[in-house]
């Protein structure tokens, strides 16, 4: 296994220290650096190029959302894994519309966060089950909610599934053509079958219904 190197970017020297103290039993990963804020953390991104950045955006004199969707922007091979004790479903869901990959509670276990690690490092998703409680809570729609079996995955065809399972990976719609041997028109017209079967209106609800379903990774 490659190994994972990572920033660690929190205020506070106490969570930084724990989480090196927890990484440092991982052969496959290595802290390459610590950020104290925003400006330190741009900074450091810029001169390592880590494959991953462990971020509380939840510490708004030192890192806010705004911050992340800006080192999106700025670098992006480099993927974001949120550890935080924030709660509030905006503030979840819009980490997750700014290209967050994954998103953990700070009450996640040692092998929960090992986990997130290495799939959010290989490009999947990742998030613990409180956080994706949250964002299905407020996203799925209210037919959806009301009736626990709509969300199964026999609601979508074979093909329609393999679609949702790529898109919700990050796989680009022509990279997805190519994959199934199909045009990226039949590409778009799947995902908008899936989308108007699902009742659902953005790329993010899509993830989080291939996350309840089993075809990207959440939390154990």
């Amino acid at each position: 296994m490659n190994t994972v190197h990572i920033i660690i970017a929190d205020p506070q020297y106490l969570t930084r220290a724990g989480f090196v103290q927890l990484f440092s039993s991982t052969p496959s990963i290595k802290v390459v650096g610590e950020a104290q804020d925003a400006a330190e953390l741009d900074a450091l991104v810029g001169r390592l190029h880590p494959e991953l950045v462990v971020l509380d955006y939840h510490k708004l004199e030192h890192f806010s959302l705004e911050d992340i969707a800006a080192l999106r922007r700025k670098y992006p091979a480099t993927r974001m894994l949120i550890a935080t004790d924030d709660d509030k479903k905006a503030n979840i869901f819009t980490a997750v519309q700014s290209g967050v990959s994954s998103i953990l509670t700070k009450n996640c276990s040692r092998d929960e966060i090992i986990s997130a690690v290495h799939a959010t490092a290989k490009g999947e998703k990742f998030f613990c089950n409180k956080v994706l409680d949250i964002l299905l809570e407020k996203h799925l729609s209210p037919q959806t909610e009301s009736d626990g079996e709509d969300c199964a995955p026999s609601i979508l065809s074979v093909r329609e599934l393999e679609v949702v399972t790529l898109i919700a990976q990050g796989v680009t719609t022509r990279d997805i053509a190519d994959r199934l041997c199909l045009s990226t028109h039949t590409v778009y017209t799947h995902r908008k079958n899936v989308m108007k079967k699902l009742q659902i209106n953005s790329v993010t609800e899509l993830v989080m219904y291939a996350v309840k379903v089993g075809a990207v990774r959440a939390g154990e």
